[in-house]
């Protein structure tokens, strides 16, 4: 992924207002994120908790964009205690390192309130796991004879089937 400016980042929105976006705070640490190995950028808002953005880069096809394609996020912090599998990347987390994250739909649906959701690693670090660059506490329970190479295709398929349940 190429990395992103500011305007970038706040422009990309889809399912928030403008100002939202304004207000919205953006990770400090853009200039020292791993870009090379990231398929989206993915973060948490520590100051308001449970919110968490990501970002798409405009290869990543999502319906009606042509360029970057960012979707605010919910989710509730402090889950249950046992593993699950994050469903973006597959991989399997400990406790609350796994998280719902429901997004509002674009459009009238999102402003009746309608979301949509997925279980993804509460981090948003899911190219890092799938490029073995981080590894789950839990270690690794299932072995998979794909390449990183793949795993971060898979990332990007599944982020863009999210996506397109987002936007469609």
């Amino acid at each position: 992924m190429d990395p992103l400016t500011e305007g970038e980042i706040r422009s990309s929105f889809v399912n928030c207002s403008k100002g939202d976006t304004k207000r919205l705070n953006l990770p400090r640490d853009l200039a020292d994120r791993p870009w090379d190995d990231l398929d989206f950028l993915g973060w948490t808002d520590p100051s308001l908790g449970g919110r968490a953005y990501i970002v798409v880069p405009a290869d990543i096809p999502v319906s009606g964009a042509d360029g970057p394609v960012g979707v605010a996020l919910r989710y509730e912090s402090g889950g249950p205690r046992k593993a699950q599998m994050c469903t973006i990347c597959l991989t399997t987390h400990t406790g609350s390192d796994v998280s719902l994250m429901t997004a509002a739909k674009v459009g009238d649906a999102g402003r009746r309130g309608n979301t949509v959701g997925t279980y993804m690693c509460t981090d948003l670090a899911c190219s890092l796991y799938a490029r073995n660059k981080k590894r789950p506490a839990l270690g690794n329970r299932y072995r998979e004879e794909l390449s990183p190479e793949e795993k971060a295709l898979r990332v990007r398929e599944n982020l863009a089937a999210f996506l397109l349940r987002v936007t469609g």
